[in-house]
């Protein structure tokens, strides 16, 4: 049949029937014209792939519509960087296609212009990622109002406007509980905007630390540059401790190894060549050297994404601050029981009709007073119980801390210190030894070969070698330009060669300039087959170079080392002489003598390799040959003394700092240095234990390096492992260590250190990553001003709380005995808010904020276990809270009679006496800011105008004392006083000045006063333990 009807069930047909001939004769016209169709695209896909780059073909990549300018797509980038797709880098021709379709140069890098950079950041993305939105103020402000004491306050003045309003009408009844709203918000938002402050310096502190400088190479030519800067295309030299500042590929390297541990969470370190070839922003480099083509920045790497998500913590919480919160929380205990008791004797003679008014009527009588007016009396019984506990918990002094700090942290930047973990900030202070690299930190660093031997005599001058035959020149030239990790850059225009690298590597080149070295052209004549980078261990670097005269191995370094290692030396003549016992000895007496005079030696040698001894394959593991070795030469380097060095030595012995310099120089270089810097006396020992090789102290035993550490002043030829055994020998016998450093083996003593201080300049990555405080400037001027800068923060924290303690004091003790003689107190809640405000907030902020004076470096250094309040604050806390409490009680029972008030009526006397005590209190402590000011010093005004926060605080503190006094009474529930009770207030406050400057004749014991307490203490919490076990 033609046609197939489907048919499911008898009641349901299909509508649609199938003709299945036709069906197919449509199918095969359809396939006829979709292969037509193929086959036009394919011509059409041909044609326009012979016109453009074959790559396409390869890799999908569209060039015509890539990302705009550049002939390759974003997300192929990002698929490049992310999957480490080796398929995808071979099928564009590796790291040299991608460099073309980046439209980067392998050898010179991009064209530096600022239109370039602005184009590849714009298409590519910048280096930075984005920040976590930072707390807002409101945040602050919300915090601030979780305090306990606060939110009582708030709840009782609460019930005080509404029961003020009404008993005495809106007008009238709105004072006493506005008045302490008021104050509470006062506090309040001061307490935030400071808060907030600290948290703003805090993060710029944190941007500087990310803000790493690298080194990049822009137009053919190397200079320095922030990570940020950095852009897609560039191309950046790796070094050992660097960290990778981008994702990228490697174009060419030496014994590059990589720990990964910071992406991939393993601690084995990766090696990196042609077959492995990626590199992961973050990472840092173990070893080796090399280069690297940037191809991801920021957000677009896995570095980047992760440092987006992650905050920075700001929630360090420093030794200091625990203590002192520690504390505040016992006076504020001690302040709470007080309430706890003033609470009781106000209610108890309240409610007993013992309170009275001003005019001699009970203000309570039961059965009579109506329920409202013992219900506010109530309240305001409260409140004043509320308020001296506000008054009397400190929570000044945990802000004083983050104050004082963050103050110090901006300053020691303008110092050249950098702070990367606030606890270094007061540990510097307590500081008794500092471990001292020699080079760059002591020294200039800025190094010039001054004295050469070669071919078995001095040259003079020192670049004068005509002498040398010109195969032994070439040798030494080729040594000097291909072992290196230095570049010289020669201006198209014909200046000054422009030569970078380290110091050491900097002063050789140059020298190597100077005899005559073209080093692009000796670079070019021999390949490099294989490098073992300088090893801090070994002192040593070499490279295995082959040329037209066949395979040679160089070697660089210690001159003493290298020169134990030579069997031969080359003669005038360029053949080589066998090196005899003699020659030998005239070479030591070389180095010796430039040592001797500070310089730095450094040798060269070389040796023949047959090629057939190199391995084919696995050259990496290659060990190069290190013994029967053939001198080429020695140079002398000089570093002068950096100027300042010998007076902060100086300094630090004053103090009771003791300098010790560790470094991996000659040992006769090290004494020549510190001989000239002031670390070792010319009149004293130079000789061991003083002065010791590292190697020495290394074999020693565990014991005897505990028992020499504290005589050690020079430490010559050390190892960074010598460097951590110092160090743990030095804080086994109970020091206080800062350590220098600058190079990735120095991070274990770093780390170790209590204080560990980074060179900013010359150190690396990890050097840095594993200190406390980067010395920005490398100079150990920068070093003793950080000493200076944690015994100031140590010092403004004692003054701080010295001034705290006698308002604690002077407040509690006036109102407890005020409250239990006559049931009243002269201060009341508002004034005690105003009184908090002074010595908290605007305290801590005029007294955290003193510079550091000389007279800080004139004592020893502060124990760890010394008590925050010493003899001398106790003493003079006690002469100040003594002559308030005196005074003041004086007048809050006999003021009315001294101050000739019988003349006034009842209620305005009393009004006017209590402000006069308010008044007094005040100016008691504005005075008494300046003694705190020198808590041992008696000219307490010496350098007070320099320090122009606190001459402002204590002005903005007096202005608003006369505006409370004068136009805020009924906030505050206070009369004004005419101009004699003025003087009067005012003479009060002064006589603090001469008391305090009598006061520290009086002696005061050497044993701290807690340690007299401690024997109780024990003895009874012996009994207890005796009773407990009976």
């Amino acid at each position: 049949p033609e046609q197939a009807a489907l048919v499911l069930n008898a009641s349901r047909r299909f509508r649609y029937t199938l003709d299945l001939k036709k069906e197919e004769e449509k199918e095969i016209i359809r396939r006829t014209i979709r292969s037509h169709a193929q086959v036009i695209r394919a011509v059409f896909l041909f044609k326009e792939a012979g016109e453009n780059d074959p790559r396409e073909a390869y890799t999908g990549i569209k060039f015509t519509t890539a990302s705009r300018g550049f002939p390759i797509e974003m997300e192929k980038l990002k698929t490049l960087n992310r999957d480490h797709d080796s398929v995808l880098l071979q099928e564009i021709r590796g790291v040299k296609g991608l460099s073309d379709l980046l439209k980067s140069n392998l050898d010179r890098g991009i064209n530096p212009t600022e239109d370039e950079l602005l184009q590849r950041r714009d298409v590519f993305g910048a280096n930075t990622y984005p920040r976590k939105k930072r707390k807002s103020i409101l945040r602050f402000v919300f915090d601030a109002c979780k305090d306990l004491t606060l939110i009582i306050l708030m709840v009782a003045a609460a019930i005080s406007l509404t029961l003020g309003m009404a008993t005495e009408g809106v007008k009238e009844g709105w004072y006493e509980g506005g008045s302490i709203f008021l104050a509470v918000f006062l506090v309040i938002l001061v307490t935030a905007t400071s808060d907030y402050r600290q948290s703003l310096q805090f993060q710029h502190l944190n941007e500087e630390k990310q803000n790493i400088q690298v080194e990049v190479l822009r137009g053919g030519k190397r200079f320095r540059t922030s990570i940020f800067d950095l852009v897609v295309g560039d191309v950046v030299p790796l070094n050992i401790g660097d960290q990778v500042p981008a994702d990228g590929i490697l174009i060419s390297g030496h014994s590059l190894a990589i720990d990964e541990s910071s992406m991939t969470g393993e601690s084995k370190t990766v090696h990196k060549d042609q077959k492995a070839p990626f590199l992961m922003s973050g990472c840092k480099v173990a070893d080796g050297y090399g280069s690297m083509l940037v191809t991801g920045v920021g957000i677009n790497t896995e570095w980047g994404q992760l440092m987006a998500n992650l905050s920075e913590d700001n929630g360090e919480e420093t030794p200091l601050q625990v203590r002192l919160n520690g504390v505040a929380t016992f006076i504020g205990m001690v302040g709470l029981s007080v309430a706890g008791v003033v609470l009781g004797v106000l209610a108890i003679r309240y409610f007993t009709g013992h309170t009275k008014n001003p005019d001699g009527t009970v203000q309570f009588r039961a059965g009579t007073t109506g329920l409202k007016q013992g219900f506010m009396g109530a309240i305001r019984i409260l409140t004043i119980a509320v308020t001296i506990v506000v008054v009397a918990v400190p929570e000044g002094l945990p802000l004083a801390v983050t104050l004082t700090l963050a103050y110090s942290m901006r300053k020691m930047m303008l110092d050249k210190a950098l702070v990367r973990r606030l606890s270094s900030c007061e540990t510097m202070g307590s500081a008794t030894t500092i471990c001292s690299d020699k080079t760059g930190t002591l020294t200039l660093n800025k190094m010039t070969v001054v004295e050469a031997h070669f071919i078995g005599t001095r040259l003079d001058p020192c670049d004068d070698v005509r002498a040398i035959s010109s195969s032994s020149a070439a040798l030494l030239i080729e040594g000097i330009a291909q072992n290196t990790t230095g570049t010289v850059f020669l201006p198209e225009d014909g200046g000054a060669a422009d030569v970078t690298g380290s110091p050491t590597e900097k002063a050789i080149l140059s020298w190597g300039l100077k005899i005559g070295m073209d080093f692009n052209d000796v670079r070019s004549k021999s390949s490099v087959l294989h490098v073992f980078p300088f090893n801090s261990e070994k002192k040593r670097g070499g490279v295995a170079v082959q040329s037209d005269t066949g395979v040679h191995i160089h070697w660089k370094g210690a001159a003493e080392l290298v020169l134990s290692s030579c069997k031969s030396w080359l003669s005038l003549d360029g053949s080589v002489q066998p090196m005899g016992a003699q020659k030998r000895n005239e070479y030591k007496k070389s180095i010796e003598d430039m040592a001797k005079s500070s310089l730095r030696c450094v040798a060269f040698a070389y040796c023949q390799c047959d090629i057939e001894k190199i391995p084919k394959e696995d050259i990496a593991d290659w060990k190069l040959p290190e013994e029967d070795l053939t001198l080429l030469g020695i140079v002398g380097i000089k570093d002068p003394c950096r100027p300042g060095v010998r007076s902060a030595v100086q300094l630090c012995k004053n103090a009771g700092v003791k300098v010790r310099m560790v470094t991996g120089d000659n040992i006769e270089t090290a004494k020549a240095i510190a001989l000239e810097c002031g670390i070792l006396d010319a009149n004293g020992v130079i000789s061991e234990p003083f002065v010791i090789e590292g190697k020495a102290f290394r074999e020693m035993s565990e014991i005897a390096r505990g028992e020499i550490a504290d005589k050690i002043t020079v430490m010559g030829r050390s190892s960074p492992n010598d460097k951590l055994l110092l160090v743990q020998a030095l804080k086994r016998k109970g020091h206080v260590v800062a350590v220098t450093g600058d190079g990735t083996n120095d991070a274990p003593a770093l780390h170790e250190a209590d204080i560990g201080l980074a060179m900013g300049m010359s150190g690396t990555e990890v050097a840095k990553e594993s200190s406390d405080i980067i010395i920005l400037d490398d100079d150990f001027t920068s070093v003793v001003k950080v000493v200076r800068w944690g015994r100031s923060v140590y010092a403004n924290i004692q003054k701080f709380i010295q001034f705290q303690l006698t308002v604690n004091v002077a407040a509690l003790v006036i109102n407890v005995i005020a409250a239990v003689s006559s049931g009243d107190v002269p201060l009341n809640a508002v004034e005690l808010l105003w009184v908090n405000l002074i010595m908290d907030t605007l305290g801590a902020l005029a007294l955290a904020t003193e510079p550091p004076t000389d007279n800080l470096m004139k004592r020893q250094p502060v124990g760890r276990r010394e008590p925050l309040v010493t003899n001398i604050m106790w003493r003079n806390l006690f002469v100040q809270a003594i002559y308030q409490i005196a005074i003041l009680l004086i007048f809050n029972f006999s003021g009315k009679k001294i101050l000739r008030l019988q003349n006034e009526s009842p209620d305005n006397a009393e009004k006017m006496k209590n402000t006069f005590i308010f008044n007094t209190f005040v100016f008691c402590q504005i005075f008494n800011e300046f003694n705190a000011r020198k808590p041992e010093e008696r000219n307490v005004f010496k350098g007070v105008t320099k320090n122009h926060l606190f001459m402002g605080i204590v002005c903005v503190t007096t202005v608003f004392q006369i505006l409370i006094v004068e136009f805020l009474g009924k906030f505050f529930k206070i009369v004004r006083l005419n101009w004699s009770l003025w003087l009067v207030s005012v003479a009060i406050g002064v006589v603090s000045w001469p008391l305090a400057y009598l006061g520290k004749f009086i002696p005061v014991p050497v044993r701290p006063l807690q340690a007299y307490f401690k024997p109780c203490w024990k003895s009874s919490r012996r009994d207890e333990e005796e009773g407990r076990q009976g």
